[in-house]
């Protein structure tokens, strides 16, 4: 019986583990989509830059856990866009890093800005103050996930 028991807990475990990432990368997506910010690669590349200053390009395709090619595209189009610049690597002179311009800065912020302020629309317009107390709740629970 305790084998079963641990083998349902399992189970329930990795239900509860994929519903909640398949709702949350469904909210994630549904909020980038309605707030009219950048992808996800942009924006994630953006703030790995933003929260861990200069990086190179195979740091960034690491962090990120895609391939340095994939990541030479995003970065280009970051570039091309005035969003991020190259710095020499004070660590190995044939290289260079990546950082945020003051233009990738101030719309990493407004993104994230719009994409907050979309959530809280969304909070006032669906929630009762009992579905607000849940989600803090829920919120508190992620976290220690986290």
């Amino acid at each position: 019986m305790a084998g079963d028991q641990a083998s349902s807990g399992q189970e329930d475990a990795l239900a509860l583990a994929e519903n909640l990432r398949r709702t949350l990368g469904k909210f994630v997506r549904g909020i980038r989509s309605q707030a009219d910010t950048p992808t996800t690669s942009q924006s994630e590349t953006l703030s790995l830059l933003d929260r861990n200053g200069p990086l190179s390009v195979a740091e960034l395709a690491g962090l990120r856990n895609v391939r340095h090619q994939s990541m030479r595209l995003v970065v280009g189009q970051l570039e091309m866009d005035g969003l991020v610049g190259r710095l020499p690597n004070p660590a190995d002179g044939r290289s260079q890093l990546l950082s945020l311009t003051e233009k990738g800065q101030e719309s990493l912020s407004r993104w994230r800005e719009a994409r907050a302020s979309k959530i809280a629309d969304l909070i006032e317009e669906r929630l009762s103050d009992r579905d607000r107390q849940i989600l803090r709740a829920a919120i508190a629970v992620i976290e220690r996930l986290a």
